[in-house]
């Protein structure tokens, strides 16, 4: 079984920053892909920022030279260093991995629980 912990969510100002972290666990192989993704009740959830094996990174528009992605393939872990957070990035944050579990297919999408974020003064 597969599972994606997230941590590192919370109440921030705006124009403050947080630092989001997620390890995945359980019995898989390679993870292609790890990222974030948010939701808010009036959105569906939307991609902020993923990452390949090879560290190559994708990023929202709305994001771009605020946020930071990275990843230690070695721990399964993915971060997201946020900066100049605005009150529109408010929302729930949710890790998501690409990989192949031990008894499914290849390119099987995995999700954590989400960590809120909440950016307010």
């Amino acid at each position: 079984q597969v599972q994606l912990v997230e941590s590192g969510g919370g109440l921030v100002q705006p124009g403050g920053s947080l630092r989001l972290s997620c390890a995945a666990s359980g019995t898989f192989f390679s993870i292609y892909t790890m990222g974030w993704y948010r939701q808010t009740p009036e959105k569906q959830r939307e991609l902020v920022a993923t990452i390949t094996s090879s560290g190559l990174s994708n990023y929202a528009d709305s994001v771009k030279g605020r946020f930071s992605i990275s990843r230690d393939n070695a721990k399964n872990t993915v971060s997201l260093q946020m900066n100049s957070l605005y009150s529109e990035d408010t929302a729930v944050y949710y890790c998501n991995a690409v990989l192949t579990p031990a008894d499914g297919k290849y390119g099987v999408h995995y999700w954590g629980k989400g960590t809120p974020v909440t950016v307010s003064s």
